[in-house]
């Protein structure tokens, strides 16, 4: 009888065991034995439901799990948790880990390489004093919540800093909000939302103001001070200092490639994996890697980006899954997509912004018009406004940025199929979308749009 294969994953959250779990429908025990490895006391958790949990909306961290260790166990599925792996060995197909004591070396006959990414720490004056959180974690949810908790309710009003104004920087400035704290938005750049153009990104900040939020934009934080205890009492920028409670960060990730990287394993620009399309590290015949730990092909651009999202992740890890179990499995590219809201603000896009279109030398026109979310006439119709890129002169979407009230921000989905068809703006205007007074105007905010879009094109092409 032929010995089971190996299938070693190093990271127990969205790609990693979504490739186990795919790979285990496809092969028996006997055939392929799964070893999960992670270093942290949670696995198969929503790590983008975390500031809803802060926030309350959701009720309790096991609502966040999607599918508990002893259910993997259950599935044959050798789930170890606080387990680090500490040293990559492609050469000898081996992994060294750490459990609690000495190291051991692992062998294997596929490696997962599932690590994600970390949150951009800056290398500041107290930026590791007690009261300063990331929340890229379930561990770090639960830790901000207990320092919530101390801080005190809504009646004492409490300060907390936000440094940064991303995604995670917005949803946690809501969630804050919500639980009674005094909130202060920090970034360094001219409008919040740099996933967004500026002129979209304003739109952002102006409703932020208006939910109570401070936000400063265009400002570095250079300190965060401490008080007498050693933990946090404010954060200092360029030019002035705001009373803190307690700090989240929200800067961003970068991928967790430290072991790959020292391993000598091929990495892009921003630092990620680079694969082929069935998710195996290039030049690797049995390493494989997905989710926030790789760059991934952009369809609009043509260029490798790294993009760190749950449902990228979920896809790359039923690509390999797929592949080490013995069938045949590709991931052809993403082309950006990403919806948010901070209070009842929608906040959506996908392709490229001006920016990036520039840096991958494309030429292109812009189009931004105001709608509403239903017939202007029907209870309820929301304001929303939708900013559309098409190449110079062939008209072909490059991208769609949507900022909203109730309604908006999940109709950058039509967008998104448009870009992965390669659609023109003007063979948008046709789009049989549903219609109906409590859904939509008679035209489509994003086919008023693409109207918009199609005429600019000609103008530029009679130029």
């Amino acid at each position: 009888m032929a010995t089971a294969q190996r299938m070693v994953v190093i990271g127990g959250n969205a790609a990693g065991m979504s490739a186990a779990s795919q790979a285990r429908r496809l092969k028996r025990p006997g055939e392929l034995e799964i070893i999960a490895l992670e270093r942290g006391g949670y696995a198969s958790y929503s790590a983008c439901g975390i500031p809803y949990w802060i926030g309350g909306d959701v009720a309790a961290a096991g609502d966040l799990i999607a599918r508990t260790p002893e259910q993997h166990r259950e599935r044959d599925i050798d789930l170890r948790l606080h387990t680090e792996v500490t040293e990559l060995d492609p050469d000898g197909c081996r992994v060294r880990v750490r459990d609690g004591g000495t190291g051991q070396w692992l062998g294997y006959d596929h490696l997962v390489i599932a690590t994600g990414a970390r949150p951009l720490r800056p290398d500041l004056p107290g930026i590791d004093a007690p009261g300063v959180h990331g929340v890229q974690t379930m561990d770090d949810g639960r830790s901000l919540l207990e320092a919530l908790e101390r801080t005190g309710t809504a009646s004492t009003r409490r300060r907390a800093v936000v440094v940064g104004a991303g995604y995670i920087g917005v949803e946690m400035a809501e969630a804050l909000i919500r639980r009674g704290h005094r909130v202060t938005v920090l970034d360094r750049a001219q409008e919040p939302m740099t996933t967004l153009d500026p002129d979209m990104g304003r739109l952002v900040r102006e409703a932020m103001c208006r939910m109570g939020i401070e936000t400063v934009t265009g400002t570095a934080v250079t300190a965060v001070r401490t008080g007498a205890d050693g933990r946090v009492r404010a954060v200092a920028t360029e030019d002035a200092e705001y009373e803190a409670d307690l700090v989240v960060l929200g800067l961003g990730v970068r991928p967790e490639t430290g072991l790959a990287r020292d391993a000598g394993l091929p990495l892009g620009e921003s630092g990620g994996l680079l694969t082929d399309l069935a998710m195996r590290v290039r030049g690797r015949e049995n390493v494989w890697a997905g989710g926030d730990c790789v760059e991934v092909l952009d369809l609009v651009s043509g260029l490798d980006r790294h993009i760190a999202l749950g449902t990228h992740a979920n896809k790359h890890g039923q690509v390999i899954g797929t592949n080490i179990g013995g069938g045949y499995a590709t991931f052809p590219g993403v082309v950006g997509t990403a919806v948010s809201k901070v209070c009842d603000l929608e906040i959506a896009r996908t392709g490229l912004l001006e920016s990036q279109a520039r840096s991958a030398g494309l030429r292109f026109v812009t189009a931004t018009i105001e709608s509403t979310s239903r017939a202007g006439y029907y209870p309820g119709a929301a304001p929303m406004r939708v900013k559309m890129l098409a190449e110079h002169r062939t008209g072909r979407l490059l991208g769609v940025q949507i900022v909203g009230r109730e309604g908006a921000g999940k109709r950058v989905d039509v967008a998104a199929v448009a870009l992965s068809a390669s659609m023109t703006v003007e063979q948008m205007t046709f789009l049989d979308l549903g219609y109906a007074p409590p859904f939509s105007p008679l035209w489509d905010p994003v086919l008023v749009a693409a109207r918009k879009a199609t005429a600019a094109v000609r103008r530029a092409g009679t130029h």
